[in-house]
């Protein structure tokens, strides 16, 4: 197994992972699967800026995750979000963590300072992942979706992964070198 950069090659494999989370349960808010071309737009639009990663067991791809803009003002360029996906086949596995590790170490590259995960409130699953990562809860928003008859909170949980007094410089993924 072996983790690499997210291609617009990788997005039919991607939509395999994601469609049970939008199909089956809460966990992603999309009602539907989005199409080949918008999935393969989301993963070239993210990864000018941010990491997005898979790993491969063989040409099989397990997971991915990815980070992503937390707000578009100047201020927030430290602070990103976080998504995770798991095939059914690789959950329980270390998979996630291994993931989010790599994620975790390109984002320390581009100086980013704090990582947010927005989590379903019913997801105790993916609360406790995250917690055992090191994250901490820092709100739960009431009823902000609805979805499968039912309105859902999210929880937002933050983890700082460094402490500059003034951060330096932010450098999106794509300008990153194998020796930043």
């Amino acid at each position: 197994m072996f983790i690499r950069t997210a291609t617009e090659e990788d997005a039919n494999q991607l939509i395999d992972i994601y469609r049970p989370y939008i199909e089956n349960n809460t966990t992603s808010f999309e009602y539907k699967v989005p199409s080949l071309d918008e999935f393969k737009q989301r993963i070239s639009d993210i990864a000018i800026k941010y990491p997005y990663i898979v790993m491969l067991d063989g040409t099989k791809i397990l997971g991915y995750a990815y980070a992503h803009e937390y707000k578009d003002r100047d201020a927030y360029q430290w602070t990103v979000e976080v998504s995770i996906y798991l095939s059914k086949n690789a959950q329980g596995k270390g998979i996630g963590s291994k993931l989010y590790n790599s994620l975790e170490e390109y984002l320390r590259r581009q100086h980013v300072v704090n990582i947010m995960a927005c989590i379903t409130g019913a997801n105790k699953i993916s609360i406790a992942f995250h917690e055992h990562l090191g994250y901490e809860t820092v709100g739960i928003f009431k009823k902000v979706g609805f979805k499968n008859n039912q309105w859902l909170d999210i929880c937002w949980l933050e983890k700082q992964i460094s402490s500059p007094i003034h951060p330096e410089t932010f450098v999106p993924f794509s300008k990153l070198t194998e020796w930043d």
